[in-house]
C-alpha cells in the first residue's frame, strides 16, 4: 500500500518544505545507487540474470541511457521494464491540471507555463504516484504519430481556439509520460514515419506536431523491447533510431533446467482441492523442464522465434491438473502426476512452438510427443541405472505384462507388484514414499524409461498402454 502523499498543495508550500526538484535520470541514479549500497535486488522474481542481464541494466541506468531489451519471447523483457518503475520516487509534484506532468519549478507546456506565470506561488499542485508515471504501447503498423506524439484536437479548434495556438494540440503518450518511463514493445513493428518521430524525441528531447513551432523539453526514459531477428533485419528499423538506444540489453532463457523450473514454480498457479494433497515428484518436474530445453535445441522448432518459459509454466500447471482430476474422480487423498499424464501436455504445448518447416514433414503434435520422449529418456538415464532394474527386465522376459492408464486407480498398480523382483524397491526410492499414488507414478516412470531404453515394448490397448517383452 502506498504511503500518503506529502502535504504541500501549492508551489509556495513546496518551496517552504525544502523540496529540491531533480531530473528523471538524477532520480533513477539516486534510487538505484541507494539499492546498490544496501545490496537490494534491482528486480524481484527474476532468475538467471544476476551475472548477465541485470548488471547491463544497472550500467545503462547509471549512465542515464535509453535502453532496448533484445530477446525471444518469454524472456521477462516486459516484466523487467515494468520493474523499473520501482526506481522512481513514490510521489512526484505536478502542476494541477497539467496534461503532461509539468514540474511546478520548470513547466514546459503552454497551459502550465501560463498557470505558474499567473498564480505564482499560489499555483496548485497535485502529487503523482510512481505507478502513474509509466506508459507502454504495443507497436503495430497502425500506430500513428498522433498516438505517440500528438495531433490537432478538432474539438479544441471547434471551441474557438486558433490553429496556431499550442493549446489545440492533443498530446500523445510520450508527452503524457513526461518525467516518467515510456516503453514500446516490439519496436520494429512501427512504421518508418513513426520511427522518425520517435528518433526526434530521443535525439532532441522534444516533440514536433505537424507545423506547430512547439518545443517541449521532455524528460522521459524511452525503453523498448524487440525480437533480435526483427531488430537486425534490414528495413525493419531505421538506422538512426537504432543508434539512439545507447544500451542494448540481450536477454536469454534460463541456462539450466533447475533455473527453468525455479521460474515455472514461481509463476505457476497449481490446483487445490480440500482433502487432496498435490505431490509432484522431482523426476516429473525435471521432465517438464527438460522438455522445454529439448525444444530450444530441436531442429524441428524455429529457434529464431524462441520457446518461451511460458510453455514450461503451462505444462507444469497442466500436469498438476491432470493428476488432480484423476484424484478427484477416484476419491484418492493424493494427486501425483504420472507418465501417462504427459499426454495432457499436448494441449498446453500446442501453439507455443513454431515449426521450422511449416508442418510439411511432421505435425506439431508429433514434434511434442518426440520432445516428451527425449526428455523422459534423459531424466531416466540420469536417475535410474539399468543394472538396478535388471531384475525387472528379467521378469518381463519371463512373460510379465503390465497395463497402465491415466485413469487407473493408484492401488491397482500395487497388485502383483512384489512378483516383479526389484520393482517395489526401485519405485520406492524414486517416489520418496510408498503411498499408492506415489508408487504408481514411479512404476510408470520405470516402465516408460525401460521402453525408451529399448528394454521393453509398448503397445496401445483400448485406452491404456501395455508394457511387455517382445
Amino acid at each position: 500500500m502506498a504511503a500518503a502523499p506529502p502535504d504541500a498543495r501549492t508551489l509556495g508550500d513546496l518551496k517552504a518544505s525544502g523540496y529540491a526538484p531533480r531530473t528523471l535520470r538524477q532520480e533513477l541514479f539516486a534510487n538505484l545507487s541507494s539499492r546498490l549500497r544496501k545490496g537490494e535486488p534491482l528486480f524481484e522474481g527474476i532468475h538467471g540474470y544476476d551475472e548477465t542481464v541485470i548488471p547491463a541494466v544497472e550500467h545503462a541506468l547509471l549512465c542515464g541511457h535509453d535502453l532496448i531489451f533484445l530477446g525471444e519471447r518469454g524472456q521477462a523483457k516486459t516484466r523487467m521494464i515494468r520493474g523499473l518503475v520501482a526506481l522512481l520516487d513514490e510521489w512526484l509534484p505536478v502542476v494541477a491540471g497539467s496534461e503532461i506532468n509539468d514540474d511546478p519549478f520548470a513547466p514546459v507546456s503552454a497551459h502550465a507555463r501560463e498557470m505558474v506565470a499567473r498564480a505564482g506561488e499560489r499555483t496548485e499542485i497535485t502529487w503523482l504516484h510512481r505507478k502513474d508515471r509509466y506508459n507502454e504501447k504495443l507497436a503495430t503498423p497502425d500506430v500513428s504519430i498522433g498516438d505517440l506524439i500528438g495531433d490537432v484536437d478538432p474539438i479544441k479548434v471547434a471551441e474557438g481556439r486558433h490553429l496556431s495556438d499550442e493549446l489545440t494540440i492533443h498530446f500523445g503518450l510520450i508527452p503524457r509520460t513526461h518525467r516518467g518511463i515510456f516503453c514500446i514493445n516490439e519496436l520494429p513493428d512501427l512504421t518508418e514515419k513513426v520511427q522518425v518521430g520517435l528518433f526526434n524525441v530521443m535525439e532532441e528531447r522534444d516533440v514536433q506536431v505537424k507545423g506547430y513551432r512547439v518545443r517541449l523539453r521532455l524528460d522521459v526514459l524511452v525503453v523498448a523491447s524487440a525480437n533480435p531477428e526483427d531488430y537486425t533485419s534490414r528495413g525493419r528499423i531505421i538506422t538512426p533510431l537504432k543508434d539512439r538506444y545507447s544500451a542494448q540489453i540481450r536477454t536469454h532463457y534460463p541456462p539450466t533446467r533447475d533455473l527453468e523450473l525455479e521460474v515455472a514454480e514461481q509463476e505457476a498457479v497449481l490446483p487445490e482441492a480440500d482433502g487432496v494433497e498435490l505431490v509432484i515428484p522431482d523426476f516429473m518436474r525435471q521432465i517438464v523442464g527438460e522438455m522445454t530445453l529439448q525444444a530450444r535445441s530441436s531442429p524441428d522448432v524455429s529457434q529464431s522465434s524462441g520457446v518461451s518459459v511460458r510453455m514450461t509454466i503451462s505444462n507444469y500447471e497442466t500436469l498438476a491438473a491432470s493428476a488432480m482430476r484423476r484424484a478427484l474422480r477416484r476419491g484418492e487423498p493424493e494427486a501425483v502426476p504420472r507418465i501417462s499424464d504427459l499426454d495432457a501436455l499436448l494441449s498446453s504445448s500446442t501453439g507455443k512452438l513454431e515449426l521450422e518447416y511449416a508442418g510439411a514433414e511432421r505435425s506439431e503434435a508429433e514434434v511434442i510427443v518426440g520432445l516428451i520422449g527425449r526428455a523422459t529418456r534423459l531424466i531416466f538415464d540420469a536417475l535410474v541405472p539399468l543394472e538396478g532394474v535388471a531384475t525387472v527386465v528379467e521378469a518381463f522376459e519371463q512373460g510379465w505384462q503390465v497395463e497402465v492408464s491415466a485413469d487407473m486407480a493408484a492401488d491397482q498398480y500395487l497388485v502383483g507388484l512384489d512378483e516383479i523382483p526389484g520393482l517395489r524397491d526401485a519405485a520406492a526410492r524414486l517416489a520418496g514414499g510408498e503411498s499408492p499414488a506415489r508408487m504408481a507414478c514411479a512404476i510408470e516412470f520405470i516402465l516408460e524409461g525401460l521402453h525408451l531404453s529399448n528394454r521393453l515394448n509398448k503397445a496401445d490397448v483400448e485406452g491404456a498402454v501395455r508394457y511387455q517383452r517382445a
